[in-house]
């Protein structure tokens, strides 16, 4: 079965439905989303969009935040390009009808939070729940727009290409799994984005959702797409520790209204360092493990019950909703927190307009790596990031759209890779596979780092990648098959990465390589695939 359009999204998130609503005026749009359109990373967002909209703040102050966040590698045209357009994103969301909290005297101007490395109250929120509300206005709109055609429950599998006339490789499409139906279908379009999120679920503890496991990056590699970065894996410092929700995030939001981390005893953590509780996020992570691994404890607690009740309530009805239905009242209690993995600061590497190497195909969002966040990413620019890109992207596919022809008519050939009728997948097997690699990379190429453990888990991903393979051989295509598939490129591409990088910066901490080396690793780390698989489709 095939499905045309001018352009396909790949992913429901922020980047992807922005991208889709501004393309949208200029030609037919297929959203591919694997799980319903509103399961994204997106949608658990809680802190908010980093965007100079103080009178007492500036857009330099912004971007020297973001700089040093980063620890030397940011690329610095991306992050003047996103931070600037940060005030017109906020307005323009306003305009869509996203209800940002208002300041209590001021109805009409935002409400402005604080965050862990910012210098001012910079962050716009819906409450505790912007992503949320973010993303609930852009379905809205989405869905309503005749233009965009929406299909939830579908997996993009692998891409598509074709030659050009001077032989050069463009990608066209993709083949999609359509999980209702169980049949592949062959999405074909003029221009293709990648918008599909991160990939947390590479790690064995997380505060991502299920569906967050690397599929567009493992789809664009496969293909040829470069990787850049892929080492820097942020680890957000709390994660509710609770047995029942397991990858509930606490926000950094807390600790900006003045929440205080502190060990068992009640000592508080940051106390000796300049910021506080308000460092970068890779400070305050490792700070906690090393209580952690001090103490013996499975996890610290950030205490806000100094605060007054009302004002916790008010400010963070989710996140006091959700800890008080397992019993924890954070207006008279500490919370439980541990680390867990968040945010992927690498991806498929673009230039500032979110084209990947290979022609037609773009990347946005989680799934990119524009450069903006270097070795540590600074708080809640991820969806400003998101929202920035997606313009930009759409400014050059649209541009770009005119000047192509439609992909040929012609039926693609079956997927090589794997077909759909072999026998039926044997659960425990992809489930052996899918909980080793989320542990060794948890136990190897997490937090802490170190030459013998990147080898160790070197060693134990080639093994397994190699029951994968052997899976795709004689298994039926699954949804398991295919996310098991994916985590095991993802986490190919981290371990490399991190092996490659012989110092200590931002979230690469190694025991092997303690120190930061500028001499020889102020630089990105880029992965290139020897070996693409190219789909073509004559």
């Amino acid at each position: 079965m095939i499905c045309k359009s001018d352009y396909l999204v790949i992913g429901s998130g922020i980047a992807g439905l922005s991208f889709a609503r501004k393309v949208a005026p200029y030609g037919s749009v297929n959203v591919v989303a694997k799980k319903l359109a509103c399961d994204t990373n997106t949608n658990l967002a809680q802190g908010g969009i980093a965007a100079v909209m103080g009178t007492d703040d500036t857009l330099e102050e912004h971007v020297q935040d973001t700089l040093a966040s980063g620890q030397g590698l940011c690329h610095e045209d991306a992050v003047r390009i996103v931070v600037g357009a940060g005030p017109a994103m906020i307005e323009e969301l306003q305009g869509l009808g996203v209800p940002f909290t208002a300041q209590v005297d001021h109805p009409d101007l935002p409400e402005l939070g604080r965050e862990g490395g910012h210098s001012h109250r910079r962050i716009i929120h819906a409450k505790d729940m912007t992503g949320q509300a973010v993303q609930k206005v852009l379905a809205e709109n989405c869905l309503a727009n005749p233009a965009i055609s929406m299909h939830e429950l579908h997996l993009a599998l692998d891409l598509l290409t074709e030659r050009d006339k001077d032989g050069s490789l463009r990608v066209i499409g993709a083949w999609v799994l359509d999980r209702d139906q169980g049949v592949l279908k062959a999405f074909l379009a003029k221009t293709v984005v990648l918008a599909t999120g991160g990939s947390g679920k590479v790690y064995l503890y997380t505060t991502n959702p299920d569906g967050a496991t690397g599929d567009g990056l493992a789809i664009g590699w496969r293909a040829g797409a470069k990787a850049m970065d892929m080492e820097f894996v942020q680890f957000h410092p709390t994660c509710l520790y609770h047995p029942k929700l397991r990858n509930f995030l606490i926000s950094e939001a807390v600790r900006g209204e003045g929440g205080v981390l502190i060990n068992r005893e009640g000592v508080p953590i940051m106390k000796d360092h300049p910021q506080g509780d308000l460092a970068f996020r890779d400070v305050v992570a490792l700070a906690i493990d090393r209580e952690m691994k001090r103490s013996g404890a499975p996890c610290v607690f950030l205490d806000i019950t100094h605060k007054d009740p009302a004002f916790v309530k008010e400010r963070f009805p989710k996140i006091y909703d959700t800890c008080l239905s397992v019993g924890i009242d954070i207006t008279v209690e500490p919370i439980p927190v541990v680390p867990a993995a968040h945010y992927q600061c690498g991806g498929l590497m673009v230039d500032t307009y979110g084209r990947t190497n290979l022609k037609g195909l773009y990347s946005i969002g989680e799934v990119s790596a524009t450069g903006l966040h270097g070795a540590n990413r600074l708080a809640s620019n991820s969806l400003l990031e998101a929202l920035v890109m997606a313009d930009r992207a759409a400014q050059a596919a649209r541009e770009e759209s005119e000047r192509l022809p439609f992909p040929p008519e012609k039926e693609p050939p079956h997927w090589p890779t794997a077909r759909l009728g072999h026998a039926p997948s044997e659960a425990v097997l992809i489930a052996h596979s899918w909980d080793e690699i989320r542990r060794f990379m948890w136990n190897y190429v997490g937090l802490v780092r170190s030459d013998q453990r990147l080898g160790m888990a070197r060693k134990r991903l080639s093994l397994v990648k190699a029951e994968i393979d052997d899976f795709f051989r004689n298994f039926e295509v699954d949804y398991d098959l295919v996310e098991v598939r994916n985590i095991a490129v993802v986490a190919d591409l981290i371990i490399e990465s991190a092996i490659a990088r012989k110092e200590s910066r931002g979230l690469h901490y190694s025991l092997s390589w303690p120190d930061r080396d500028d001499l020889r690793f102020k630089k990105d780390t880029i992965l290139r695939n020897a070996s693409p698989s190219i789909l073509p489709v004559a």
